[in-house]
């Protein structure tokens, strides 16, 4: 364990974190850049003694539970914690659960592509960032709880609007066995997550189909390239399908463009005009 090392470490992700980037008040008396050492441990769930004493170099070796702690009250990256765990001698193990922090290039990779709707997908298949166009193909994701986002929930527990079985997509079967392979082979990456295992016992106890899919033990999903939604207002709007894996993140960006000059492109650019309103509100 390098004491000297860790505490230099942890003093300067502690200096870069704003108190809004965690949801805390700035206060008017606030002379340190960043959090306040008592703010780190209050949100590691250890005392304000033991991280002052990490961060003077005089801490005993922290358990895993505790650099657990310390990474995600730090917002740490993979990288980042890779390197805590090194400095405290513990060599870290698997990631304890599929990452939702999607980086800001890809943010602003999706906000740059106004003609396609493009989501990014973590490795248990939940919609962690998407652009407008997006929302208005598929469905506003920031009015959803975070469990509704989830598309292997959706796709076999519902809700199906209209009977229409995730937003009407013509593949909806084949990207049910696909989200299932996919399921599976982030469920062996992630054996701990407490969010994975309790998503597969979830499908396992609502959906025969699921059960079904999940005794094959499949792990190499099918690429789909092109599918039809089904939307409410603009009717079936056909568009190919990208898939781009970001592998330091286990994530997926996910990009829908339609066929130049075709009445899916039409459709895409009136939704991109209307956005996520109703408008058959009053007809």
């Amino acid at each position: 364990m390098d004491r000297r090392e860790l505490a230099a470490f942890l003093r300067s992700r502690r200096e870069r974190i704003t108190p809004a980037d965690v949801g805390l008040p700035a206060g008017p008396r606030r002379r340190t850049p960043g959090l306040r050492r008592e703010e780190v441990a209050q949100l590691a769930f250890i005392s304000a003694e033991y991280y002052t004493r990490l961060e003077q170099a005089r801490g005993p070796r922290p358990s895993r539970e505790v650099l657990a702690g310390l990474a995600r009250a730090l917002r740490l990256s993979d990288a980042e914690r890779d390197h805590l765990h090194h400095l405290a001698g513990a060599p870290p193990g698997p990631p304890p659960g599929p990452s939702r922090e999607v980086r800001q290039s890809i943010l602003d990779l999706l906000s740059r592509l106004p003609q396609a709707a493009a989501i990014v997908t973590s490795a248990s298949c939940e919609v962690i960032a998407w652009n407008d166009l997006a929302a208005a193909l598929m469905e506003d994701f920031s009015a959803l709880p975070r469990r509704d986002r989830n598309l292997v929930r959706r796709v076999f527990l519902g809700p199906h609007p209209q009977g229409r079985r995730l937003y009407g997509v013509s593949d909806a079967d084949a990207f049910a066995r696909n989200a299932t392979q996919r399921l599976r082979a982030t469920a062996a990456r992630y054996p701990e997550d407490p969010e994975v295992t309790g998503l597969v016992d979830e499908l396992l106890a609502g959906s025969e189909e699921f059960t079904r899919l999940w005794a094959s033990h499949d792990v190499s999903a099918e690429p789909t390239l092109c599918k039809t939604f089904q939307h409410p207002l603009v009717g079936p709007v056909t568009v190919n399908c990208d898939a781009l894996d970001i592998a330091d993140r286990d994530q997926q960006v996910v990009i829908y463009t339609a066929a130049s000059g075709s009445r899916s492109e039409e459709a895409l650019r009136l939704l991109s005009v209307i956005g996520t309103q109703r408008m058959d509100v009053g007809r």
